[in-house]
């Protein structure tokens, strides 16, 4: 197939490589020169043959919407708009409406894989008709892994970016539990080799997994992590997610907290826990400067 890639960042850039590894010509066009095939969206809607596809690999909101504004107008009806960046599941609801005036069709794809999606592919997750999936399907096929599986037409519109939403929402506690584990280990005095633990974990057990594989791959290269800062920012998905369960009566305590805990690595000196420490001292009498004994801690909450 013949494919407009607007967006070639980390993502974009080993996504159009793997395509171009599959057959596929891909015209890429980006703010970078360096990347582009092309120095405009009016340079790559003429060199696409119609009826074009054109693919959008760029960060959620006004970066997303304000290329689709700018596209729609190049487009001829017929045309296949597909989003594979972050966008929330609702702004799909609206964009396929405002396209399908024009005769342009929309089709939404959450994209997991990272840096590592050329070498091993990428999880696609679509959203849209069957008619317009059928249609990039070839697209979808040659970025999912080559050991089968990784693709799911998973409805209509928005049920690709909600089920991403989801997977993000998911890998956030799957994370933290990881990092939970870590740091139970690195403050007993009992285990002398936490990355051959987790190590050994990779085979056989029921957690191993890539992100496991990943942990792995950061202890070797830094074992006590010293090189790195507790901060972990959050890209929108989590909080998405914590409201698609509120908004679905859905309880779901370990997304909740594994996104709370990212908000709590941002904090140098957390007010929270300062209020908390302040309230032991005034009904147990526990000492505000971290060094209280067993027996001080043993008499209060």
């Amino acid at each position: 197939m013949q494919l407009g890639l607007i967006g070639l960042g980390k993502m974009g850039w080993n996504m159009a490589g793997r395509l171009r590894d599959k057959g596929h010509e891909v015209v890429g066009f980006a703010l970078s020169p360096e990347r582009r095939d092309v120095a405009s969206l009016t340079e790559l809607v003429d060199r696409l043959e119609a009826p074009r596809v054109v693919w959008l690999m760029l960060p959620a909101g006004e970066p997303t919407a304000g290329s689709i504004r700018d596209l729609a107008p190049l487009l001829d009806p017929g045309d296949l708009v597909i989003d594979g960046g972050n966008t929330h599941y609702e702004d799909d609801r609206q964009r396929v409406e405002q396209l399908r005036e024009r005769g342009i069709a929309y089709v939404d794809a959450g994209v997991s894989g990272g840096v590592w999606g050329r070498q091993n592919g990428y999880g696609i997750m679509v959203g849209g008709t069957a008619e317009d999936v059928a249609r990039a399907a070839p697209i979808f096929e040659a970025l999912a892994p080559d050991t089968g599986g990784g693709y799911v037409h998973a409805g209509a519109v928005g049920a690709g970016h909600f089920v991403k939403m989801v997977h993000n929402g998911v890998e956030y506690g799957m994370m933290q539990a990881l990092a939970e584990g870590y740091e139970l280990m690195a403050a007993s005095d009992i285990v002398d080799d936490i990355p051959g633990t987790f190590d050994s974990w990779r085979e056989g057990t029921v957690v191993r997994s890539w992100l496991l594989d990943l942990l792995v791959r950061a202890l070797r290269e830094d074992p006590e992590l010293k090189g790195l800062h507790g901060y972990a920012e959050d890209s929108g998905e989590g909080r998405w997610t914590v409201q698609a369960a509120l908004d679905n009566a859905v309880p779901a305590p370990v997304i909740t907290a594994a996104l709370f805990s990212r908000f709590a690595s941002r904090q140098e000196d957390s007010p929270a826990m300062k209020v908390v420490a302040a309230l032991r001292h005034q009904f147990g009498g526990h000492a505000v400067t971290g060094t209280e004994t067993g027996a001080d801690q043993a008499a209060g909450d």
